[in-house]
């Protein structure tokens, strides 16, 4: 199932969660929102619709990096005494071959960093939480522990800190039933599924 599709299936659950709330117009809209972003969580361990509208683009730093490694060359080579010409120029070099290596994922583990840093700055646990999530998920594979209920309880407690931070009653169920209506898709019973879900990681790695 497609990102857009995910999407949409957790917009509908905050729809539903606000129905029986019965929410003011603001708030269901909101709910509407982290439902469907809930949705797409469990793929921030692909590039993914969701991972891809947080983070620049690796294309666009890895250009500014090589940018600035020439410019290093240059001015170096130009302005720099003997020792500082090769000191300069290799740092440029450097910077280049480095900057060649920059993938999306790196992005995402960049994000999740400044999430965290974030977080931690302002002393709001859901936020560093949450950074902690996207810094876990830029290393894990695809199908693994996001898509497991270990991924479920993670992402669980940071919607029960937000709740609580937000103030909105809903925050909760819309979040943590966004989250597993993903997995629930994914399973590899549905018929247009060709791959499943491991969601007894790390006990069990049998896919559903």
């Amino acid at each position: 199932m497609n990102g857009t599709a995910h999407m949409a299936i957790g917009a509908t659950v905050g729809f539903l969660t606000a129905n029986t709330l019965q929410t003011d117009p603001t708030t269901t809209l909101f709910l509407v929102g982290i439902g469907g972003v809930s949705g797409l969580m469990p793929d921030m361990d692909i590039d993914g619709k969701l991972s891809n509208r947080i983070t620049f683009s690796h294309k666009f730093i890895r250009t500014i990096a090589q940018t600035i490694g020439i410019l290093m060359i240059i001015y170096s080579l130009l302005e720099g005494s003997e020792t500082e010409k090769w000191i300069g120029a290799g740092a440029g070099i450097g910077i280049i071959i480095i900057s060649s290596f920059i993938r999306q994922r790196h992005m995402l583990t960049l994000t999740g960093l400044a999430v965290l840093g974030g977080g931690l700055s302002l002393q709001e646990s859901w936020l560093w939480l949450l950074g902690v999530y996207i810094i876990l998920a830029s290393f894990t594979p695809h199908r693994s522990y996001t898509h497991s209920i270990a991924g479920i309880a993670f992402f669980g407690i940071i919607a029960f800190q937000f709740e609580a931070f937000m103030g909105i009653d809903g925050i909760f169920a819309t979040c943590s039933l966004g989250y597993i209506s993903h997995l629930i898709a994914d399973l590899k019973c549905l018929p247009f599924n060709k791959r499943g879900v491991k969601l007894f990681l790390p006990f069990f790695s049998k896919e559903f």
